[in-house]
C-alpha cells in the first residue's frame, strides 16, 4: 500500500486521544511515579528505538514486495500484449502480401518496367518485415537449444555469408578471433539463433557504412564471457537516437533511404538476451559505430524460457 506511512501515526493519535480524555476527567487521571537509574532508562529506550525502527522497516518492506509484485505483473502483461500486436500484424501483412506477390506474376513486365521493379522491391521489403515479425514473436515464446556452440566457427560462417553480399564487396571486412593462449571457449546456446544475431549484426555494419569503409569484427574471451564486437568507419549515430535504436521499426535519421526492415538490431537484442547476454552500442557520428555482444559461456547463467 502506498500509504503505509499513516500507521506511524497510530501511537501518537492515541497519546493525544488519551490525554484529552483525561483532561476532560473522562477517566481518572491519577499520577504516576517511576523512578530508575540512567543505565534502566538507557536500556528502556534503545529497546523502544530498536521496536520502532523494526516496526518501519516492516512497512517498507512490505511496500517493496507490493510494488515489486505490481511491477511483474505489469511486465508480464505489456510482454503479452507485445506479443499478441506481433502476431496480429504478422497475420494481417502475411495475406495481403501473398495476394500482391501472386498479382505481379500476371502482370506484363514488359510495360512499365520501372513501375514493376518498385513494386517488387517494396513487396520484398515487406516480406523480410513480415519474416522478421514473426522471427521475433517466436523467440520470445519457443524454447530455445541448451547445447555447445562453436561462437568463432559461427563468426567465420558469418563473416562468409555477409561478404557474398553486393554491398559487401566496395567494404573492408576483416574477422580476427584470439589463437594464442587459447582460441575462444564454446557458449552453451542455440547455434541458429545466433547466426541469424551475428548475420544480423554484420548486415548492419555493412548497411549503414559507406564504399570504402572499414568492418573489423573481434571476439575474445572476458570473465566467463565471450565478447562479440563488429565496429565500422561508417558515418555514426547521433547521441540522441542512441537509446532508440534497439526498439523495433525504429528509423533514424541516418537509416532514411538505406533498405531493411527496422528490425535487425530488436532481433540481435531478443537472441542476445535469452541466451543470458547482454548488447551495447557506441558511436561517433562522422567516425563510426561499435556493437558489442556478450554471450555467456556458462550455462547456468543463461535465462529461463520466458513463460
Amino acid at each position: 500500500m502506498k500509504r503505509g506511512w499513516i500507521f506511524l501515526l497510530i501511537p501518537g493519535l492515541l497519546g493525544v486521544l488519551l490525554k484529552i480524555t483525561f483532561e476532560r476527567g473522562w477517566l481518572e487521571n491519577s499520577v504516576a511515579y517511576l523512578r530508575a537509574d540512567l543505565g534502566t532508562l538507557a536500556l528502556l529506550l534503545g529497546i523502544l528505538l530498536t521496536i520502532l525502527l523494526f516496526i518501519i522497516w516492516g512497512i517498507f518492506l512490505w511496500q517493496d514486495r507490493q510494488f515489486n509484485q505490481e511491477f511483474l505483473e505489469y511486465q508480464a502483461t505489456t510482454a503479452e500484449e507485445r506479443r499478441q500486436f506481433l502476431r496480429r500484424l504478422d497475420h494481417e501483412l502475411k495475406n495481403p502480401l501473398t495476394a500482391i506477390q501472386a498479382g505481379l506474376v500476371n502482370l506484363d513486365n514488359d510495360r512499365d518496367a520501372a513501375a514493376l521493379q518498385s513494386i517488387k522491391t517494396q513487396t520484398l521489403r515487406l516480406s523480410r518485415l513480415v519474416a522478421d515479425l514473426r522471427k521475433l514473436a517466436d523467440l520470445e515464446t519457443r524454447p530455445i537449444e541448451r547445447t555447445p556452440v562453436d561462437l568463432a566457427g559461427i563468426l567465420e560462417e558469418t563473416v562468409a555469408i555477409v561478404q557474398e553480399e553486393p554491398e559487401a564487396a566496395e567494404r573492408s571486412i576483416s574477422l580476427s578471433l584470439p589463437q594464442a593462449p587459447w582460441p575462444l571457449p564454446q557458449v552453451q546456446g542455440d547455434e541458429d539463433l545466433l547466426l541469424l544475431a551475428l548475420v544480423n549484426l554484420l548486415n548492419n555494419a555493412v548497411k549503414f557504412s559507406g564504399p570504402g569503409d572499414k568492418v573489423e569484427v573481434r571476439a575474445f574471451e572476458d570473465a566467463e564471457m565471450v565478447i562479440v564486437e563488429v565496429a565500422d568507419t561508417g558515418p555514426g549515430i547521433p547521441e540522441a537516437e542512441v537509446p532508440f535504436v534497439w526498439q523495433e521499426l525504429y528509423r533514424g535519421r541516418g537509416a532514411r533511404g538505406v533498405p531493411g526492415s527496422g528490425l535487425g538490431l530488436s532481433l540481435v537484442r531478443a537472441i542476445t538476451e535469452r541466451h543470458g547476454g547482454q548488447v551495447s552500442i557506441r558511436s561517433r557520428v562522422s567516425q563510426g559505430t561499435v556493437v558489442t555482444m556478450k554471450i555467456p559461456t556458462k550455462p547456468q547463467l543463461l535465462e529461463s524460457t520466458p513463460k
